[in-house]
């Protein structure tokens, strides 16, 4: 799965803040992990709420807009790898 990147662990921060987790810490998030669904043992099992309070956290913290009507959005929000590469791209 491999280690989280300084930009990763952040935007972990980030989230588990946002999403008021309190049973995982920010390293210890799997970078390439699922964010939703169950199919994953190490997936955060997060829903489409979920994923409203995490955009509203990256506006607030990194001023990067996610969209729902985003025709990537599917892929943005696959893992913390993808949504802090595409937080990156945009910032």
């Amino acid at each position: 799965m491999g280690f989280q990147s300084e930009h990763e662990q952040a935007l972990a921060a980030v989230i588990i803040h946002a999403l008021d987790i309190d049973d995982i810490n920010p390293e210890d998030m799997m970078p390439e992990a699922p964010l939703f669904g169950h199919e994953s043992p190490d997936s955060l099992g997060l829903d489409s709420i979920d994923a409203l309070e995490i955009a509203l956290a990256v506006a607030q913290k990194y001023g990067v807009q996610l969209k729902a009507d985003d025709e990537n959005s599917r892929q943005i929000f696959t893992s913390l790898r993808s949504l802090s590469e595409h937080i990156q791209n945009q910032a």
